[in-house]
């Protein structure tokens, strides 16, 4: 017991000061219990196997895909015109939403589906993340304690009465009590959040470099852009290659690239956006993207019965806009002629960008100059800088050449940042799918089978990039920190810690009446699940809040209820809650964040439920 007690100390105090990973703190916890022998490797390494572990791990995937599809911006901005300009809207929004979806998702199903929308919520409304990360993260937990499957404290204390006898709680029993903590939450978290802005300040103005939009508008590609729509069937075009039309010669036309939209209808159907190779043999209702002069453009169009379409129009739906270019698959970059380059005197046809690196020039900056017409012939001088464009791992492997040219910025990070407009529609229908599945009780799939479907679906469908962009999605700091401190509620309830602290506070005050009684257990139950899951509290303190009013011959149901919200309404820690340790690297938060915002709402939140527990369940 006494070794147990030092390794929670020492991992208290090094979790506050904050000079130590917090992950790291966590394994070095969890190896001390296994060098002192309080735990067997199999409880030890229980917690990496935890079913709510891999559920957050599946739904950072989830997440990576809502976030990368960018149907969280479109949901965020749906949100968004409704908040309008007001950052009180916005707040409110925020934890109304959270908590309505909080009530039949779980807490850490909610804040993985929300995180990413509020994300990018806050960048649309010129807001710090750190001050909606945290409500987010708190509002998910209010939201759980309005219906009997919220949270499992809620299960869990209705099956506690159910077997003693007692009759069990109602579906939406839980919900005044819900409501009391949420619209504590948002007395309390509007103006603490102000404690949550400090490092937003400090990073201001540090980002650096061009964005993909910025480089095409420097280099005024868009100028000479044109598209065309192979749209009759008679078209001479259908069933040649790029190749065999000989464009480049005949008009001085280049083929950048071309689009080809795949399904039946326009709710799943998407555009796929490729590099036009020579080989590519084109079909009916492709749309080509050429770079050339608009007489040429329009010669060309005419010869083989295309469509010039003068204004830009989207694939899928018809609306018209600007002409522009994306980057879904296929990105630009720029790089740099090394003085020591073999390129420098060759012309751009001569180098071989495209059969080498299967690449496209779009332009060149000479100085203060740049070139954009008939670059196959223009010969590369030391210190040019040419914008390139193909698919992102075609421009990544370019860095190779090193002697030859410098890439200039990350292309891959590049191509992380880029939004897959085009597959919001299956990331939505995805994730609609696993909150079903995770809400309807006739569905015979448990929560984390649905969570880990819908990762899986997220990279098979392309809504994240590769696995390897859905493993860069999940925040292993998080997983690692969570999974390594499970395992210490194994060790409280093995040496008799958890016991000793909760029958000890309950024994004092037994005989002070009912209500100093209920205190009693709500700050046992309080204390215990800042360094313990929200579910083993529960577990642990249902039976002894059961004994103790059945002992004074009070009903229980205030004393399961103060037990079911002292557990869940844990804001002191980013470890006792799932949600809690979700948003810490999100929102760049400290333990010490936790403390200074989440510890006097969660003492204040006890203090509510004392006076407001026995006016809704009489004693």
């Amino acid at each position: 017991m006494i070794a147990t007690l030092i390794i929670l100390l020492i991992s208290a105090i090094l979790f506050v000061s904050g000079k130590v990973r917090s992950d790291l703190v966590a394994l070095c916890a969890l190896l001390a219990l296994l060098l002192c022998q309080i735990l067997e490797p199999s409880e030890a390494l229980s917690g990496f196997s935890n079913t709510t572990v891999i559920m957050m791990i599946g739904l950072f995937i989830v997440g990576g895909g809502i976030f990368q599809t960018g149907l969280a911006k479109m949901i965020g901005s749906k949100v968004m015109t409704l908040a309008g300009n007001s950052e009180l809207r916005l707040f409110l929004l925020v934890m109304i939403v959270t908590s309505a979806i909080g009530m039949f998702v779980s807490n850490t199903g909610t804040v993985a589906l929300m995180l990413p929308i509020v994300v990018s919520m806050a960048a649309a409304a010129g807001s710090s993340p750190r001050r909606l990360l945290m409500p987010l993260a708190f509002a998910s937990s209010m939201g759980g304690m309005m219906t009997l499957i919220g949270t499992p404290p809620n299960l869990i204390v209705s099956d506690t009465l159910a077997s003693a006898g007692f009759e069990p709680l109602g579906f939406f029993s839980f919900l005044p009590v819900g409501l009391v903590t949420l619209l504590v939450g948002i007395l309390y978290m509007l103006p603490a959040t102000k404690m949550l802005t400090s490092k937003e300040k400090e990073k201001e103005g540090k980002k650096g470099g061009k964005s993909l939009k910025e480089l095409v508008k420097e280099y005024g590609v868009t100028e000479n852009l044109f598209r065309v729509h192979i749209k009759s069937h008679d078209s001479k075009a259908i069933g040649q290659t790029v190749v065999d039309l000989n464009i480049y010669r005949e008009y001085g036309i280049n083929v950048l690239e071309l689009r080809r939209s795949t399904g039946q209808n326009r709710f799943v159907r998407t555009v796929n956006q490729q590099l036009a190779s020579p080989d590519l043999v084109l079909k009916q209702n492709d749309v080509l993207y050429l770079s050339g002069e608009p007489e040429m453009i329009t010669k060309f169009a005419e010869d083989y019965s295309l469509r010039l379409l003068d204004k830009h129009t989207d694939e899928i739906d018809g609306s018209s806009s600007n002409a522009s270019m994306d980057f879904f698959d296929i990105g630009v970059a720029e790089i740099l002629i090394m003085p020591s380059s073999s390129m420098i005197n060759r012309t751009i046809i001569e180098a071989g960008f495209r059969s080498k690196f299967s690449v496209n020039v779009l332009g060149i900056r000479r100085k203060k100059e740049y070139i954009l017409n008939d670059l196959g012939e223009v010969k590369m001088h030391d210190g040019d800088v040419l914008l390139v464009q193909g698919a992102w791992k075609d421009i990544a492997r370019m860095k190779s050449e090193s002697t030859n040219w410098v890439v200039l910025g990350e292309p891959l990070e590049a191509a992380s940042k880029v939004t897959l407009d085009h597959k919001a529609p299956i990331a939505a229908a995805i994730m609609i799918a696993m909150i079903v599945m995770m809400v309807v009780e006739g569905i015979p799939v448990a929560p984390v089978t649905s969570v880990l479907l819908a990762a899986v679906l997220m990279v098979i469908t392309g809504c994240v990039r590769s696995v390897e962009a859905a493993y860069k999605t999940i925040n292993w700091q998080t997983i690692v920190l969570f999974a390594a401190m499970l395992p210490m509620s194994i060790a409280l309830e093995k040496t008799g810690v958890s016991e000793m602290i909760s029958n000890g506070i309950v024994t004092g005050l037994g005989g002070s009446g009912p209500r100093l009684l209920l205190a009693g257990i709500y700050a046992a139950t309080s204390v215990m699940t800042i360094f313990i899951s929200n579910t083993v509290t529960a577990v642990l303190m249902a039976p002894i809040a059961l004994q103790c009013a059945m002992q004074i011959g009070v009903s229980p149901v205030p004393f399961m209820f103060a037990v079911t919200v002292a557990a869940s309404m844990c804001f002191a820690s980013p470890f006792s809650t799932p949600p809690n340790a979700l948003v810490m690297s999100a929102g760049q938060y400290t333990f010490m964040d936790y403390v200074k915002v989440g510890l006097p709402l969660q003492i204040l939140m006890g203090v509510v439920m004392v006076f407001v527990l026995p006016m809704f369940f009489p004693f």
